[in-house]
């Protein structure tokens, strides 16, 4: 989450005005995140999160993301519901843009997760990929394996090695023997594709709510694992791993979905991928964000620190 685009309290109240959720109070933006702009919104009935999608969302994939939600809210999975406005439409726009308003999730996101909650986000996500098994649609990762390439290109040697001299040979080098080493044909369904921290909320170490759903996409299941693993076993910097944490996390996850050998096998390589795909989007994210925009933004040298513990370490990064 974050705030690229800046709205009044004028047109917040007219936008509110479509839906049947009382009058504006307040609207607080979120500085969290990277991709899109939100607000915290309090009514006269509720509270609310207002999603604006910014350049990094298609905003034709959004009845892919907001039924998503929907459909995960009727499995009772702990997601957030979409608010439809008057006329049953999952989002609106303003001045161009696409617009939603989502339901408030009671909860707090972990600083320091313990191995309890670890092991409860990966009881939840194991139970998100096996709600959707009948979730219809379906969705390309566009920052997924095929696109790392195109991203790096996109940044260019000369500005990633303003963020770190070190990082233009880093990309290269791992997308080759990543291209090569690839796993295929494992379990697929829709995933979440980005479950850090800050996007699970909790009560004690109950998962109260998993958000953010708009990197979601059809990819392995294994990869969205690795992706949660590579978020949540280290500490923000990406130098110090914590065992405890990974034991946990893949224990929840197979309490309820045991991984094949198959699987398990691919999870180094799917975790080096997983950091690679984070290293680029930092590093898009670093160089392209506007000096005026509410967010924070995030160094891709934590990423490499992790693709070089998974590269090391190989499968006793998973034992």
């Amino acid at each position: 989450m974050a705030v690229y685009t800046h709205l009044g309290a004028e047109q917040l109240a007219s936008l509110l005005n479509e839906y049947d959720v009382g009058n504006l109070v307040s609207a607080k933006g979120i500085a969290e995140g990277v991709s899109n702009s939100n607000w915290l919104i309090e009514t006269t009935q509720d509270r609310f999160i207002l999603t604006m999608y910014e350049r990094r969302t298609d905003v034709s994939d959004l009845p892919f993301f907001l039924g998503l939600l929907d459909h995960l809210a009727e499995t009772d999975c702990p997601v957030p519901k979409t608010i439809h406005d008057r006329n049953g439409a999952l989002s609106r726009e303003i001045d161009g843009k696409a617009v939603a308003l989502i339901e408030f999730l009671p909860g707090v996101s972990p600083s320091v997760p313990s191995a309890a909650q670890a092991k409860a986000v990966g009881e939840s996500l194991a139970r998100m990929h096996l709600a959707t098994a009948n979730y219809p649609e379906q969705r390309i990762n566009d920052m997924g394996a095929l696109a790392w390439p195109e991203i790096a290109a996109a940044c260019g040697d000369n500005a990633l090695a303003t963020i770190d001299p070190s990082l233009p040979l880093i990309v290269r080098k791992h997308l080759v023997s990543l291209q090569a080493e690839w796993p295929g044909a494992l379990p697929t369904g829709v995933v979440h594709a980005d479950l850090f921290p800050d996007n699970v909320l909790f009560v004690g170490d109950e998962v109260s709510g998993m958000i953010d759903f708009y990197f979601a996409c059809t990819d392995t299941f294994a990869y969205d694992l690795a992706v949660t693993h590579a978020a949540w076993c280290f500490d923000r910097t990406g130098q110090a791993f914590d065992a405890e944490l990974s034991d946990a996390l893949l224990e929840g996850y197979e309490n309820v979905r045991p991984l094949t050998p198959e699987e398990r096998a691919s999870l180094p390589t799917l975790a080096k991928g997983a950091s690679m795909r984070f290293i680029l989007s930092r590093a898009d994210d670093w160089l392209n964000t506007p000096d005026d925009a509410l967010v924070e933004r995030k160094n891709p040298m934590d990423f490499v620190r992790r693709l070089e513990f998974y590269e090391r370490m190989g499968d006793r990064s998973f034992s």
